[in-house]
């Protein structure tokens, strides 16, 4: 029988958040995780600390922001590989009035390090801009394919990863601890985003699946090196290819790309780019939010061994960091987890 702290059941954004807080602080676990792409792998991986339809603070945005860049940054250097890379976000202004209202969000005490004051003319012939952009500071991408696999990898490595499907009737409970197969653990940490809905354990009504669809194009004569955002993010790959999205489909868990998503995604996107595009491909992916758009974290109390990890949505990567050394403390020190993440406030 094979001993440790704990066993954490995906390796998404939440999972490798969790691992990287658990080997910081000694504590042992593996991972089962079947190595299917759950949203970490087909989101677009833009670290946004703003909300850029309403030019608003994203929640907690800098409590949560200093944590998650310490934490990408030591990440790459961990995997050596460049993970993180820190680029601005173009906003398209639409007209005066956005301006205006960009000035004015500007000078709040939550959004002075996050937008820049000064506004850039386009000169981009592709691109169609005549009001000009607003610079977000402090945003990036990350490398999620590059991430997932380097991390799977490393695990690998260290004997800490099962690859297989989990299978929820294999687990036994006892008073002080869990065990699922030949594996003994303290408690289980099921960070399996989306996924959950199929977890016998979980409550249903406390998750929301949001499908989000993206399309990738290739574009010669695009000529875009920063994150841009119009009616749909750009998001420059290299090779002159751009992944555009994404689409909000809610109440959605399928996996399966639409023709209405990509659509939609095509014609949004010829409202701000004027060059000819190839499209290449088309991928879709589940976000797990919840009605307030607040995470899940802890235990319920039918099995107070049984922890969640989980609704995260579309702002998991600057989220994850933190809320894994909050889930920590409760574990480990019993620090109660602030009510508007703790799972409870479902019941």
């Amino acid at each position: 029988m094979k001993k440790v702290d704990y066993i954490i059941v995906g390796l998404g954004i939440a999972g490798i958040s969790l691992c990287e807080q658990l080997q910081k602080l000694g504590k042992s676990f593996v991972v089962i995780d079947n190595g299917l792409e759950g949203s970490t792998a087909k989101s677009g991986g833009v670290f946004n600390p703003t909300i850029l339809k309403r030019f608003t603070a994203a929640w907690n945005a800098t409590v949560f922001y200093p944590v998650a860049v310490n934490f990408y940054h030591q990440l790459s250097e961990k995997l050596h590989q460049n993970i993180f890379v820190e680029t601005p976000i173009l906003r398209i202004f639409k007209n005066v009035e956005e301006q205006n209202n960009w000035s004015v969000a500007s000078d709040k005490r939550e959004l002075q390090q996050f937008l820049s004051t000064e506004f850039l003319k386009n000169t981009n012939t592709s691109v169609d801009a005549p009001f000009g952009f607003g610079k977000v500071l402090g945003t990036g991408r990350i490398h999620t394919a590059n991430l997932l696999l380097c991390y799977h990898n490393y695990l690998i490595k260290k004997d800490f990863l099962f690859s297989e499907d989990f299978k929820y009737e294999a687990i036994q409970q006892n008073e002080n601890s869990v065990t699922y197969k030949n594996i003994s653990a303290k408690k289980i940490i099921f960070a399996e985003g989306a996924k959950v809905i199929e977890n016998p354990f979980f409550p249903k009504h406390a998750i929301i699946g949001n499908k989000g669809e993206y399309v990738i194009i290739k574009a010669p004569d695009l000529n875009v090196a920063a994150l841009l955002k119009g009616p749909m993010y750009i998001i420059p790959l290299g090779n002159h290819q751009y992944k555009v999205g994404a689409t909000y489909s809610r109440d959605d868990y399928g996996t399966d790309p639409t023709e209405a998503a990509k659509e939609e995604i095509l014609s949004k996107l010829k409202t701000f780019i004027t060059c000819p595009f190839e499209v290449i491909r088309q991928t879709a992916g589940v976000r797990s939010t919840t009605k307030d758009h607040r995470p899940l974290l802890g235990s319920l109390d039918e099995n107070p061994n049984f922890i969640f990890f989980n609704g995260l949505g579309s702002r998991g990567f600057m989220m994850a960091p933190l809320l894994s050394e909050i889930l920590f403390n409760y574990l480990e020190d019993n620090v109660p987890i602030p009510q508007e993440m703790d799972i409870r406030r479902m019941l």
